[in-house]
């Protein structure tokens, strides 16, 4: 009798939780892609892709409140209806009559747990898998629409054009802005400009070929003029590389394994670990070059190498040298050792290209005069660039300090600068502390992110019973009027949830009171629906 009573329950309980859950997931999940679909431009049928795969992100909210509803509704209906009552007459006792509503309390419990820890985060990154293969669809679309786009994820970058071609991956009457700080730091306008992505794994690389181009910047020197000039730029997260969208084991390995493992953390180790070598580059160079004569510092390339000196050599602020003064260069073939030109400028400067780990060197001269040996001399106009020269070895072992077998270390990149002679820089020190305050912000976030996931999961339980047992109490009212006063609890802990990861991500607060505040709002319901139940039990 007891099992069949049982069955009837929960066969009532999944009547009302069932669509109620459906209903809601796809409200929400509705609304969670209007913002891919207004700021990106996606296509229609990406839409229902994208569906799919923010359906566990709405799930994770709306089970536990629609097995809040089923429970407050479907009980306050049984005791409304005297079924409670007969039944403890014939010696049912009401932790009996429960017992349905305590195994949807832990399936919800069990499956939110589940989401949180391991089903949303895959399927968020399927869904920034399915944008970034679209990512070119977007970028034209978005020009087409809006006659301009800012790359992702931060808009360093913004293309303009007056036309877009899709069909062969063309823009025409070109600008591209880059952007740093609020402050526009270069212009480059084009004719026409082909546009290709190279797909990376945390990012695409954005490949663009400008053809009769202008570049200028804001300084006072000018601009130059080039028939072809390629551009590279990185089209980063759509949907943002975050904490809140990783696994259990993805955390844990960012916080006990390396740092690097977290995009945005990896980035800043990158150009701290950039700027060390641009910043060492600059001590070698001022150690060799002297006043003395023939004190000339060497680079090397696979068809050339190039000897130079100068007056003065300093940092400069976009991951370059300066050299400036007397700046003379003289070039030579790699192979033959043959002396073929001289250039002589005031101004020229040195600059990693490529890949950070592994960057080259390119050399540009500003207006330099060139003369040849037993040829004819002249004067370049505009810049003349020197690429693919090799950093030396005595640099890269002062840098290689900071590496490791699988990438870089992080942690020791944002804390030690004894490898330059001459200490850091003001910008490499303000990257320093940036990568500091990244590593320690990851780490909070990190472990209040578990923690919320933990309480809100286990959280469930106690809301449901607490649903049960306002139904039954709140009989005689309306039948909506269990469930409205149940949110109240459910929004308690809701907010202390917030207030704890607030809290502890905040560097100021005191340790632990933002993880106290979370499972102290867990503790406050339990006790609320152990001190209702003491009181459903003695009536």
């Amino acid at each position: 009798m007891v099992f069949t009573l049982h069955r009837y329950i929960f066969r009532e309980l999944l009547k009302v939780f069932v669509p109620t859950a459906a209903a809601l997931t796809i409200i929400l999940s509705l609304g969670s892609i209007l913002r891919p679909v207004q700021e990106y431009g996606v296509g229609p049928g990406q839409v229902v892709h994208l569906m799919g795969y923010f359906l566990p992100i709405a799930l994770t909210f709306v089970l536990p409140m629609a097995a809040l509803f089923a429970a407050a509704l479907v009980y306050g209906r049984f005791a409304s209806d005297n079924e409670l009552d007969a039944c403890r007459a014939s010696g049912i006792s009401l932790l009996t009559l429960i017992y349905p509503g305590i195994a949807l309390a832990i399936i919800v419990a069990t499956a939110n747990l589940i989401l949180s820890f391991h089903v949303v985060p895959t399927f968020v990154h399927r869904a920034e898998r399915s944008l970034k293969a679209n990512a070119k669809q977007i970028l034209f679309r978005n020009i087409q629409r809006k006659g301009f786009y800012k790359l992702p994820p931060d808009g360093q970058y913004v293309i303009y054009a007056d036309q877009a071609n899709p069909q062969n991956d063309t823009l025409s009457g070109v600008i591209v802005v880059e952007v740093k700080s609020n402050e526009i730091k270069k212009i480059v306008t084009a004719e026409k400009a082909e546009i290709d992505f190279n797909p990376q794994e945390q990012f695409n690389e954005v490949q663009i070929v400008a053809y009769n181009t202008y570049q200028f910047g804001t300084e006072a020197e000018g601009g130059f003029s080039a028939e072809r000039l390629p551009l590279t730029m990185e089209f980063g997260s759509l949907l943002g590389d975050d904490i809140k969208f990783k696994k259990i084991g993805e955390m844990k390995k960012i916080r006990d394994v390396d740092f690097t493992l977290f995009y945005p953390i990896a980035k800043l180790a990158r150009d701290t670990y950039s700027q060390i070598t641009v910043e060492s580059l600059a001590e070698d160079i001022a150690e060799k070059i002297t006043d003395e004569p023939n004190s000339f510092y060497q680079l090397h390339s696979s068809e050339k190498f190039i000897e130079f000196t100068a007056s003065r050599c300093n940092i400069g602020e976009e991951k370059e040298v300066e050299l400036s003064g007397d700046v003379v260069m003289v070039e030579y073939d790699a192979f033959s050792r043959q002396h073929l030109r001289t250039l002589e400028c005031e101004k020229a400067s040195l600059h990693l290209e490529g890949d950070e780990l592994a960057p080259t060197l390119t050399m540009e001269l500003d207006n330099p005069k060139w003369r040849q040996v037993e040829g004819p001399e002249g004067m370049a106009m505009g810049w003349l660039r020197i690429r693919g020269l090799i950093i030396p070895q005595a640099v890269k072992n002062v840098a290689n300090k900071f590496a490791t077998e699988d990438g870089l270390d992080a942690r020791k990149l944002a804390f030690d600068s004894s490898a330059l002679q001459k200490g850091p820089s003001s910008k490499l020190r303000a990257l320093q502390d940036e990568l500091q305050t990244e590593i320690r912000d990851t780490l909070a976030e990190i472990k209040a992110e578990i923690h919320s996931r933990l309480v809100f999961g286990i959280g469930c339980v106690s809301l449901i019973m607490i649903g049960i047992g306002l139904g039954i109490i709140l009989r005689g009212g309306h039948l909506l009027s269990a469930f409205g006063a149940s949110s109240v609890p459910a929004a308690v802990l809701v907010v202390c949830i917030m207030m704890g990861k607030n809290i502890t991500k905040n560097s100021d607060a005191r340790a632990g009171s933002g993880i106290v505040l979370m499972w102290g709002g867990l503790v406050f319901l339990s006790l609320l629906a152990i001190v209702m139940y003491r009181r459903l039990l003695k009536n």
